[in-house]
């Protein structure tokens, strides 16, 4: 690094215990401000020193720092990803402030899990599904809509704010007949519907889970299976949306009844539908966006959350290809 060209900060916090938790088991938080921002930062007691040629980085730092540890003198428990989303967002809005992303950090689905919102956008998601009847949450792999959508559903299960959970998702797709499948109905949707198993056993025990869908309290079914039906009382979620077509999207939303929710997610840039097919959710965002008690929440790549490992795989990858053009 070029001392003549160099921005120096020093911070220093009074408290020695919160101080140890904002730098982190081995200063690990301190270690991902290095790698996230390319900055050096250097510890002694409860000091702070970064350096860097970048003076807006230097400023990320101190201003993450400054705000994490206001946070955790209000009560706040640091977890493990929380550094790397604090940076992500201050990256992405420099005068954004940390407690609008953490204030809601924490909220308890089940005995078994609880959840916490990693982006404003998850945090508005999981708003607009406790505040309005309808909720589209539209946008990328990697950014928690399926996932949110069953952990709500789950706790309102739980609540006893709805009687049933109802998860669904178009069983035809990239143009496979599920007829060609082996296998009784269940073995073939099976296949299709494991995300939402996945993410349904993360909430609950594997026995309760099975329970409830032999008493049909929870109830796992292609989207066809949906036709002619009234649903009361429910929480109903339409996972991979972008896979329905017009027809399917107005008979799915046209099954809610009294007392029920209903979320719906999908990513626009993946729609397996033939190349002449119009999308359900295109057009359903076309015609329902601005009506009441209806939501919609945009998803985008700074929202995708991966394992720090994923991350830097990616990264290799990109760097890899930008070499082989070259």
């Amino acid at each position: 690094m070029n001392a003549e060209h160099t921005f120096d900060r020093e911070l220093e916090f009074q408290d020695h215990a919160l101080a140890r938790e904002l730098f982190g088991p081995e200063e690990r938080n301190l270690e991902c401000l290095q790698n996230s921002l390319g900055i050096e930062v250097h510890s002694r007691g409860t000091k702070v020193t970064v350096s860097s040629e970048n003076s807006q980085a230097v400023d990320v730092a101190c201003n993450c720092m400054i705000q994490m540890y206001e946070l955790l003198r209000s009560g706040h428990t640091l977890h493990s990803e929380d550094m790397d989303y604090a940076v992500r967002y201050l990256r992405q809005q420099p005068g954004g402030d940390l407690r609008r992303l953490f204030s809601d950090n924490v909220f308890a689905v089940s005995p078994k899990k609880t959840i916490s919102p990693k982006t404003l956008s998850q945090r508005d998601y999981l708003q607009a599904i406790r505040n309005k009847e309808l909720v589209f949450g539209i946008g990328p792999a990697g950014t928690g809509k399926t996932y949110l959508a069953v952990a709500m559903a789950v706790f309102f299960l739980l609540q006893g704010e709805v009687k049933r959970l109802i998860l669904t998702r178009p069983a035809l797709e990239a143009g496979e007949r599920i007829g060609f499948l082996p296998g009784d109905m269940l073995e073939k949707v099976t296949p299709y519907l494991r995300p939402l198993y996945d993410a349904l056993h993360d909430m609950l025990d594997s026995r309760k889970v099975q329970e409830m869908i032999e008493t049909g309290t929870i109830e796992i079914a292609p989207l066809a299976f949906m036709r002619g039906r009234t649903l009361n009382g429910s929480c109903i979620i339409l996972d991979e949306a972008q896979n329905t077509t017009p027809e399917q999207m107005k008979m799915f939303l046209t099954r809610m009844g009294f007392g029920s929710k209903a979320i719906v997610t999908g990513d626009i840039t993946q729609i397996d539908l033939p190349a002449n097919a119009q999308s359900g959710l295109i057009q359903a965002r076309e015609v329902l966006e601005g009506l009441e008690d209806v939501r919609f929440v945009h998803f985008s790549k700074s929202d995708v959350i991966r394992h720090h490992l994923v991350g830097k795989i990616v990264q290799a990858y990109e760097q890899h290809q930008a070499r082989r053009q070259e």
